[in-house]
């Protein structure tokens, strides 16, 4: 049986994350290695929470690292993946604190990895009715828009990018060198794109939206900020792909 962790990214989340943590399913509660949640210097009781549920459930597997500083959505899973290689996981998934992606789903993501029929596997939201699910109509055709332009110069066909209910290989996340990605939230646009250079094999499962009031939705700013910068990562790629620039970030050899 492969070796599962759950990692869960957290940042001022101590009113939401009690209800993920409840909700991941009871035998996949039971039966992964560990429960990991990095509290990326939150300013509210996330960390607190934590210790206390633990505390009051006993789960043993359930753990928390607090960062002194935020590092960054990307900071956070560069932190996470590689304490996933240090320990000998075999998969680790991805799991939002704030209750935006349904815990429910995790057999469904992990499934393809336990039968290693992919090395990354991550729901789409896009596959489902995200309308229906309370995504704002401008952030739909945001998504819809970055998407076709991703698909169109990685050559890939998913239905969607930037869902960040992930899991991956850790065997895969080995060979490539995720640490050069961004320490922002376009860090799962870089390490798609890794995956895309190194050949590995990509999945996507269905799975519905969700916008709660709890949910962390960044401001218009922000989005236009990170629609930016993956437009920035893609053309630094297609840069790299042609010859014209370095960049060590694609510019790598799969690991034996």
């Amino acid at each position: 049986m492969k070796k599962v962790a759950i990692f869960i990214p957290a940042y001022n989340v101590s009113s939401t994350i009690p209800l993920v943590i409840d909700r991941i399913p009871k035998e996949i509660k039971s039966e992964v290695k560990e429960i990991f949640v990095i509290d990326n210097a939150s300013s509210d009781s996330t960390y607190l929470t934590v210790i206390g549920y633990k505390h009051d459930r006993d789960m043993q597997n359930l753990s928390i690292i607090r960062n002194k500083e935020n590092k960054g959505y990307g900071g956070s899973q560069k932190a996470a993946y590689n304490y996933s290689i240090k320990k000998g996981y075999d998969i680790i998934l991805m799991l939002h604190g704030d209750a935006q992606y349904a815990p429910e789903y995790i057999p469904k993501i992990l499934e393809p990895l336990e039968k290693d029929e992919a090395d990354m596997v991550f729901g789409s939201r896009m596959r489902g009715h995200p309308l229906k699910g309370g995504m704002p109509v401008w952030k739909y055709f945001g998504n819809r828009t970055l998407t076709i332009i991703e698909n169109f110069l990685l050559d890939l066909s998913l239905s969607e990018y930037h869902s960040g209910f992930r899991a991956f290989s850790v065997r895969a996340l080995k060979k490539i060198p995720f640490g050069l990605c961004s320490n922002d939230y376009h860090f799962d646009t870089d390490i798609l794109i890794q995956f895309k250079i190194a050949g590995f094999r990509i999945k996507e499962t269905t799975i519905p939206t969700h916008y709660g009031k709890d949910s962390k939705s960044p401001s218009v700013l922000h989005l236009f900020s990170y629609a930016w910068n993956i437009l920035i990562s893609l053309f630094m790629y297609i840069l790299y792909k042609k010859n014209i620039i370095k960049n060590d970030k694609f510019n790598f050899k799969v690991k034996d």
